[in-house]
């Protein structure tokens, strides 16, 4: 980039004109649609230009719409009209029909002026021969929050800066909902720190909230920032939010573009102090000021801490080399045997692995009690792990029987083999675990320790702390903990909730088991630690990607008052570092256990722009 200039790193604006001067009436022009990219309000714009906005015909695809597309193909042929067919990809059987209208259409016969324009995911029912003899265009959102904000001020008419009463409070605020657009969009790439869930935001997002805020700015003496907010956090970007914890998030993001402060000389968007909202008056006033944005935004653009940036590079790499895994022969190289290998590793985990626990004399020694939930605990825990176990323990039985070539080999066979090989978790045995993100070395070396934490439990009685990671479901052991103190007391359970103390000073060893409540040790926590000298919650130390948690005593309180908000954070915490994860059958999340509160002198929104977090397992 010194060398040759940035333009040859940065990505140049979508150019539908240059595409549209080298195409003719019967070549196609085909949109490849991408995630969180919408070329519709683009094309629109552009028919308009051409001259061609009341001469366009659009149609979206989909059941029982192909003869209305077949009939305004043959019309615009005749007319020379605009053709848009939208979302060919959910018109699978209609396919074949519009690669005989493409084949069909004749220079000789085709008004002039006629285009056919279609949009389409990626799919396999495309025709292949529109694709090769039509004009391809993709328009993927910018990355980078420069290149992103650059692009959207582009798509502004010239005096659309002009167009409010309110002239000062527009353009401030617009360039506020432009760099929130950006935000929204480039925090993806930092995966589950970005966002829980990766969740397709286009431009159709940004223009509803423009049109808003140029309404409300024209019609109200006094602007209603608590409307702007809602309707951004929880309607126009908020509606594709499923996760809470993302919409926390978003509404928290959303506050520190949407608010008084952005009107004020000396309000910036970031700690860096880089990002602002200028006294700016044209289009080009603002592109050259966006310009002088770092080309590669810092981690504290977004909120988060630098140690962000190596979690981004380190999900590329791992994803790079799972997909290189997945790229290399079955045949081990270097003169070693990839059979040979499976049946050595195969052996090795049966030896190491029991076949099952010791469910009878778990319910011999722990029977149903009213007053102690733990006893069902603890047999519900063994009886899941013992599932598990007999599918590990059944399919590595075949497996080695099918790789001496005793039995046939099954595609699941196959596909458990390759999985050791490769150093991964069988997906027969993933579906019958707990989540882990671990390879299948640490994966094992886990599921040892788990199954000790299990038998120490059933040999030695009811701990005094808890390993909360040794756990295969969580959340029952914590409703068993509130079940027990509002049995004791005669409490609804329902209005019993935890009170945390972080128990810094003590050691699994050293602690003694509470009067009511339970103590839990051997989590972690992302994008934070704990200062176990201030007692409070605290930035991490660069390069230091986790930190152990310290042992939290879980205190159950009847009809508790919520404490000061601004004294702790509320955590959540997660069983893996993927945090996304679906409803299950009982009503709890397969990732997500509780939320936590964490003793912190920094705001909420602070450590909630942070995505800090806490989990039960790593990656390793």
């Amino acid at each position: 980039a010194e060398a040759l200039g940035e333009q040859f790193i940065e990505a140049p604006p979508f150019d539908l004109p240059a595409v549209y001067a080298d195409s003719s009436a019967t070549v196609p022009l085909i949109f490849v649609l991408s995630s969180g990219a919408d070329p519709t309000a683009i094309f629109l714009k552009f028919a308009d230009d051409q001259g061609f906005g009341k001469k366009l015909d659009a149609i979206s695809l989909g059941q029982g719409q192909g003869p209305h597309a077949e009939r305004l193909v043959n019309e615009g042929t005749d007319r020379g009209t605009w053709v848009l067919l939208q979302n060919c990809h959910l018109a699978t059987s209609w396919m074949t029909t519009l690669e005989k209208l493409v084949e069909g259409l004749d220079p000789e016969m085709v008004h002039r002026d006629f285009r056919l324009w279609l949009t389409s995911m990626p799919a396999a029912s495309f025709p292949v021969s529109v694709l090769q003899d039509g004009a391809k265009m993709v328009n993927e959102p910018p990355k980078g929050l420069r290149t992103n904000v650059i692009g959207t001020y582009l798509t502004f008419e010239p005096g659309f800066l002009d167009d409010c009463k309110r002239v000062f409070e527009w353009r401030k605020l617009l360039f506020g909902l432009c760099f929130l657009h950006a935000v929204v969009q480039d925090r993806r790439k930092f995966g589950p720190l970005g966002w829980n869930i990766l969740y397709e935001f286009a431009a159709g997002d940004l223009e509803c909230c423009i049109s808003q805020l140029q309404l409300f700015l024209n019609d109200y003496e006094e602007i209603p920032w608590a409307v702007l907010q809602f309707l951004e956090a929880e309607i126009n970007y908020g509606g594709r939010v499923t996760d809470d914890k993302d919409r926390r998030l978003l509404n928290t993001i959303v506050k520190g573009f949407t608010c008084p402060q952005v009107l004020e000389k000396d309000y910036r968007f970031s700690e860096s102090g880089v990002y602002y909202a200028p006294d700016c008056s044209t289009v080009e006033e603002f592109v050259e000021f966006i310009r002088t944005f770092p080309l590669v935004p810092g981690p504290e653009a977004f909120g988060l801490h630098n140690n962000a940036d190596i979690t981004c590079a380190q999900n590329e790499t791992y994803s790079l080399f799972t997909d290189l895994l997945e790229c290399q022969p079955k045949s081990a190289g270097g003169g070693g045997n990839r059979d040979q290998e499976i049946l050595d590793l195969a052996n090795d985990i049966l030896e190491r692995i029991p076949a099952s626990l010791d469910i009878v004399k778990a319910q011999e020694m722990y029977p149903t009690d009213y007053h102690e939930s733990m006893n069902t605990v603890i047999t519900q825990e063994i009886i899941r792990y013992n599932k598990m176990l007999k599918a590990i323990n059944s399919t590595l039985k075949i497996l080695l029987r099918a790789v001496k070539g005793l039995v046939a080999m099954s595609g699941e066979l196959d596909a458990i083999g390759r999985a050791l090989f490769n150093n991964q978790v069988p997906g027969a045995w993933a579906a019958k675990a707990y989540p882990s993100l671990k390879p299948l070395a640490s994966w094992l070396i886990d599921l040892e320790e788990r199954l000790k934490f299990v038998q120490a439990w059933m040999d030695n009685g009811h701990p005094a702390a808890y390993w909360i990671s040794g756990f295969y479901f969580p959340q029952a052991f914590l409703t068993g903990a509130l079940q027990n103190f509002a049995r004791k007391h005669q409490y609804a359970i329902d209005r019993v909730t935890f009170e945390f103390h972080v128990m810094d000073q003590d050691t699994k060893d050293s602690a003694q088991k509470p009067e009511d409540g339970v103590i839990i040790y051997g989590f972690y926590m992302e994008a934070c630690r704990w200062d176990f000298e201030e007692h409070l919650l605290a930035d991490p130390i660069p390069k230091e990607l986790f930190s152990d948690a310290p042992m939290i005593w879980m205190n159950p309180v009847y009809e508790r008052e919520a404490p000061d908000p601004s004294t702790y954070y509320l955590a959540p915490m997660y069983k893996t570092l993927a945090r996304a994860g679906t409803l299950s059958t009982t009503g709890h999340s397969t990732n997500f256990v509780l939320m936590v509160e964490v003793p912190s002198d920094k705001s909420s929104e602070f450590w909630i722009r942070r995505s800090a977090a806490l989990f039960c397992a790593l990656k390793f």
